[in-house]
C-alpha cells in the first residue's frame, strides 16, 4: 500500500464526531482502493418528505439534497402499506403545485378532488396554514420513526379535547385516524415487552473472506418496524471488529433517527467516537452493548441467524450466476419450435433495397435473449443490381456469413431466423446445405403479415400464440434486423448520392463536399454558384477545378 501512495493530506477537525463524518463522506466520494466497500441497497425505495412550505410525501429511489428521507425499505409492501396509512390518517397534498405564500394569496390555484373527498385540507386556496400543515408533517415523521403508540396517545388527547368542546365531527375524524393507526400497529411484530427504541446489528462473514453481510433490525416502542441489510466488500485481512465498526459508521452517518440503545451481536473495534457522535446528534448518551445472556442475547441470536441466512442466499445467487442461465423466453422458443436445445445463440437476416438498387443486408446477433450489437454485421449485396431479388440477396448474405464462420472455426448459432416467407427460407436452406451445415443448425422464416413461422419441410406455417414470450422474442429479433438493414441502406444511399454528385470532381473529397453542401444547400446550387462565391468557401484552387469539371 505504501508504494502506491502519491501524497498525504491531513485535515484537522474539532471533534472525533466530525472526523468520523468526514472520513465516511470522503470514502464514499473517492472510493479508495483499500477501504472496506460498504454497499447499501440503492435500488430499494425511500419515503421522501420534501423541504417546502407545504411538504409532499412520496416514495422514491433517488436520494437528493434538500429533503428528508426515511429508509431504504427492503420490504416494499411494508412501505406501500405505510404510505396508505399516511394517506388515510393525515390530510396532506398529493399535487406538485408550487405552493408559495405569494401564489396562494394571488389565488392562482383551485381546490382539487382530494379536498372534495376529504383527503386534503386545501392549503392551495388558503384553507390550511403552513403552521398547521407542518404540525401534520411532524406527526408523519413521528410515525415513520416508529413511534406509533406515542402518536396514538397524542391523537386520543386531541379527540377528548374536541369532545369536551362539543366539536363532535372533529372528534369523530380523529377517532378514525386512531383506528387506522391501531390497525397498522397490529402488523408490527412485538420483539420485546420493553417500551424502548433499539437498533440491533449482526454480521455474518464468508469463509473465503470475500464478502460479509450486515443486518440491522429497527425496534421502535418494542416493535420491529423494519429490517435492512448491507453487503461489505474488500474485507480481506479485516477483523470482525473492524467490519462491525464499518457497518455502524456507514449506517449512522446517514441516519435520520438515533435510538436509545444499540445492541450488537459481536463487538466493534472502537465505539468511543461513534458514541460521541450519537450523543451529539441525539442530545444524550446512546449505549452500545453486546448482550451475553438473557432475553437480549436471545434476540441477538435471531438477528445473527438472519444475517447468516442472507449471506448464504447471496452466495448461492452468486454461484448461480456462474452457471448457464437460460431466460424464460428462450426456453419458450425451444418449446414452441420443438428444438432439441434452447436457442441461446440466435442470428437473424434481413434484406433492404430501394426499388432494387443499393441492396444491402443485415445480420443481428442475440445471445441469451439479449442483443449483442458488437457482433452485428452489415453487407453490400453484389449479386443483385437493378431488379429486386430478395431470394438471391438472401443466398449471398447467408453464404458469406457462414462460409466465414466455417473458415475461421467460429461457433455456429443455435437458430437462424430469416425475415421473410417460404422463398427466403428456401434460399437460406439451399446455402446451408451447400456448406454442409444444414443438419448442424436450426433455421426458420418469419413472415411479417400474419407473424407466421415457416419451418423447412413443413408446407403449413406454424402459428405461435401472440401472447407467447417466444413470439415476442422473435419479433424483437426480426425488428432489430430490419432496423439495422434500413439504417445501413440509408447510409449507403446518402454516401452514394454525395459521391456521384461532387466527389467525382478531382481534388474534392468528402470533407470539401460536405462543406459545400452545408453552405449552398444542394448540388445544383453549388454548380450555379459564381466563382467568387465558391472561392469564399473552398478557395481558388478547388473553385478552378469545380468550374473546369463543369465545362
Amino acid at each position: 500500500m505504501v508504494s502506491k501512495i502519491a501524497d498525504v493530506e491531513v485535515i484537522v477537525t474539532d471533534t472525533e464526531a466530525e472526523a468520523l463524518i468526514l472520513e465516511n463522506n470522503l470514502i464514499k466520494k473517492l472510493k479508495p482502493r483499500y477501504n472496506i466497500n460498504l454497499r447499501d441497497d440503492k435500488t430499494y425505495p425511500y419515503i421522501c418528505i420534501t423541504d417546502e412550505p407545504f411538504p409532499r410525501v412520496f416514495s422514491t429511489r433517488r436520494v437528493q439534497k434538500g429533503a428528508t428521507y426515511f429508509g431504504p425499505y427492503t420490504d416494499v409492501q411494508q412501505m406501500k402499506r405505510l404510505l396508505r396509512v399516511i394517506r388515510t390518517v393525515f390530510k396532506i397534498r398529493s399535487c406538485t403545485l408550487n405552493l408559495t405564500p405569494e401564489n396562494i394569496s394571488a389565488g392562482k390555484f383551485q381546490a382539487c378532488l382530494d379536498y372534495q373527498i376529504g383527503k386534503c385540507a386545501a392549503p392551495c386556496i388558503g384553507l390550511q396554514s403552513a403552521e398547521a400543515y407542518q404540525e401534520t408533517i411532524a406527526q408523519i415523521k413521528q410515525l415513520l420513526n416508529g413511534h406509533t403508540q406515542g402518536l396514538i396517545a397524542q391523537l386520543r388527547a386531541r379527540m377528548q379535547q374536541y369532545a369536551q368542546n362539543m366539536q363532535f365531527e372533529q372528534a369523530a375524524a380523529v377517532r378514525d385516524q386512531i383506528r387506522a393507526l391501531e390497525q397498522y400497529a397490529e402488523h408490527q411484530k412485538i420483539v420485546t415487552t420493553e417500551f424502548v427504541d433499539r437498533d440491533l446489528f449482526a454480521l455474518a462473514i464468508d469463509d473465503s473472506q470475500e464478502v460479509a453481510c450486515g443486518v440491522i433490525f429497527k425496534v421502535r416502542e418494542g416493535k420491529m418496524i423494519d429490517r435492512q441489510h448491507k453487503y461489505l466488500r474488500k474485507i480481506a485481512g479485516r477483523t470482525p471488529e473492524e467490519l462491525m465498526q464499518a457497518l455502524l459508521e456507514g449506517y449512522y452517518t446517514e441516519a435520520t433517527f438515533y435510538p436509545d440503545e444499540i445492541l450488537l451481536a459481536s463487538p466493534a473495534e472502537d465505539t468511543e467516537a461513534l458514541e460521541a457522535f450519537l450523543q451529539q446528534k441525539k442530545g444524550k448518551k446512546v449505549m452500545l452493548r453486546v448482550p451475553k445472556r438473557g432475553e437480549k442475547a436471545a434476540l441477538m441470536r435471531m438477528v445473527q441467524a438472519n444475517a447468516q441466512l442472507l449471506l448464504e442466499e447471496f452466495l448461492l445467487q452468486k454461484a448461480r450466476q456462474g452457471e448457464t442461465f437460460i431466460p424464460r423466453a428462450v426456453r419458450a422458443l425451444q418449446r414452441d419450435l420443438r428444438l432439441k436445445a434452447p436457442p441461446q445463440y440466435i442470428e437473424c437476416f434481413d434484406i433492404s433495397h430501394m426499388g432494387g438498387t443499393n441492396t444491402v443486408a443485415s445480420c443481428v446477433v442475440f445471445k441469451q435473449g439479449q442483443p449483442r450489437r458488437k457482433a452485428y454485421r452489415t453487407y453490400k449485396i453484389r449479386s443483385v443490381d437493378g431488379k429486386p431479388d430478395d431470394f438471391k440477396a438472401m443466398r449471398e448474405v447467408v453464404y458469406r456469413r457462414y462460409r466465414r464462420l466455417i473458415e475461421e472455426h467460429q461457433p455456429l448459432p443455435d437458430l437462424i431466423v430469416v425475415d421473410g416467407g417460404k422463398g427466403q427460407l428456401s434460399s437460406a436452406v439451399e446455402v446451408l446445405k451447400d456448406l454442409n451445415i444444414y443438419d448442424k443448425v436450426a433455421v426458420i422464416g418469419l413472415a411479417k403479415r400474419l407473424e407466421e413461422v415457416f419451418i423447412p419441410g413443413n408446407s403449413e406455417s406454424l402459428m405461435i400464440p401472440r401472447t407467447s414470450s417466444s413470439l415476442r422474442l422473435l419479433q424483437q429479433i426480426r425488428d432489430e434486423a430490419h432496423r439495422t438493414a434500413v439504417a445501413f441502406q440509408r447510409k449507403q444511399r446518402k454516401q452514394r448520392t454525395l459521391h456521384s454528385a461532387l466527389m467525382d470532381i478531382p481534388g474534392v473529397g468528402p470533407r470539401t463536399a460536405q462543406k459545400l453542401l452545408r453552405h449552398f444547400g444542394s448540388v445544383k446550387k453549388v454548380m450555379e454558384a459564381s466563382a467568387e462565391e465558391l472561392e469564399a468557401v473552398v478557395g481558388p484552387a478547388i473553385t478552378r477545378r469545380i468550374k473546369a469539371w463543369e465545362v
